[in-house]
């Protein structure tokens, strides 16, 4: 029987779809590699968050004083001129001759294009340089960004080696208090931040203290990243300890101010910080701020308060005072402990989130739980600002007197 006049295109565009399908399923699982199954608007939207952050980071180092005095071609010039010196010299002594060799490649390509003439007229450019120097260029491009990208991938490991370990400085779940509902988050700007929270029973009357006493502490110490964060962990390490000795709520604070300005490089390294040592059954709060934004206090029929404290930031003064204030607490009142970072989120217009929209949040927070409530202020702030990149740490303690 011979075969069907159709039976020999309907196979070749059967092996044909064939082929395209599984073209399609490589180049999707490929695309699904790369991008970790991210949308392509918020791929978009996290490269300009990036392509920001990082011409902020180079521009400051850009006088742009003296950049104004020029005028049109000269200030272009200039203007790129700093931004390449500036991009420059945040690689290795090594690493920027080897760009530099990359770029003179990249240059004898251009300046090494043919131009020819057909039999016919007119005239066809060539390829732009001579194949030899862009293949240089190129390889030496690809060679210094993996020299890079080795160095990144080291730092990020060990970057994530210090946030588990900042993570296990801080508790994971409230206190189990009768009577009071804890909730807390924090969110570093980078891998690392200098943000501290922590809620904790301290003593006991078997260990010379009158009562347990319920210690909130949330605290900001100056700067971001790796520095900050080194500093934050001897801040737990010397709260942590100081915490097992008997004395109030003032000596605390004085003692980890003295520890403070022993190592804050002459007052550079400060920390604000909102101390609040609150006794359970009398519901009585006494709290000091020691240079810190003023919490929010919302009591049960809707009025709202502010801890305020002239205290100042730890590691400043070794002799300062820490002058402490006390307020009674009772069922429905809502305490909210936050640090700057919060208030001062900015968005894609370089707007504030600003302490009236949280005051408005904090207002609207009625009967909700202290998880309920913390979650809805993150979000606000999440929503204010959108895609614009965090340029510092959030965190965030909340209080419901049940």
């Amino acid at each position: 029987m011979s075969p069907s006049p159709s039976s020999g295109p309907e196979k070749l565009a059967e092996t044909a779809s064939n082929f395209f399908g599984r073209v399609g399923a490589n180049l999707e699982t490929f695309w699904e590699r790369v991008t970790e199954g991210i949308a392509i608007q918020a791929l978009w939207a996290q490269f300009m968050a990036e392509a920001r952050a990082s011409y902020s980071l180079y521009t400051r180092e850009v006088d742009w004083a003296a950049l104004a005095r020029e005028s049109g071609a000269q200030r272009f010039l200039k203007t790129a001129s700093a931004l390449f010196w500036a991009m420059l010299l945040k690689l290795s002594p090594a690493r920027r001759v080897f760009l530099l060799i990359a770029l003179l490649f990249g240059l004898l390509a251009l300046m090494s294009g043919q131009v020819t003439k057909p039999e016919k007229g007119g005239v066809v450019f060539g390829l732009p340089g001579n194949f030899t120097f862009v293949v240089l260029a190129l390889a030496a491009l690809l060679f210094l960004l993996a020299l890079e990208l080795a160095d990144r991938v080291t730092m990020k490991r060990d970057l994530e080696i210090a946030r588990e370990i900042q993570r296990w400085l801080v508790p994971t779940a409230p206190p189990q208090v009768p009577g009071v509902d804890i909730a807390f988050a924090t969110r570093p700007a980078n891998t690392v931040g200098g943000d501290y929270y922590d809620a904790f029973l301290r003593g006991s009357q078997s260990a010379g203290f009158p009562a347990a006493q319920l210690l909130l502490v949330v605290a900001d110490v100056a700067g971001k990243s790796v520095p900050a964060a080194l500093l934050m962990a001897t801040f737990q390490a010397s709260l942590r300890a100081l915490a097992t000795v008997p004395s109030s709520l003032p000596e605390l604070v004085a003692g980890l101010n003295r520890y403070a300005c022993a190592h804050s490089l002459g007052g550079r390294r400060f920390t604000t910080a909102f101390f609040a040592e609150l006794d359970p059954t009398a519901r009585a709060l006494t709290y000091i701020g020691a240079g810190h934004n003023a919490p929010i206090l919302r009591r049960a029929s809707g009025r709202l308060e502010r801890l305020e404290s002239s205290t100042l930031p730890l590691g400043i003064d070794p002799a300062a005072l820490c002058g402490c204030a006390t307020t009674a607490l009772a069922p429905g009142d809502l305490l909210v402990i936050f640090t700057d970072g919060m208030v001062e989120a900015v968005n894609q217009k370089g707007e504030e989130f600003g302490e009236s929209r949280l005051l408005a949040e904090v207002q609207a927070a009625a009967q909700a739980s202290a998880e309920q409530t913390l979650q809805a202020l993150m979000a606000r702030v999440d929503a204010f600002v959108g895609t614009a990149r965090q340029h510092d740490d959030i965190t965030c303690l909340v209080l419901r007197v049940t």
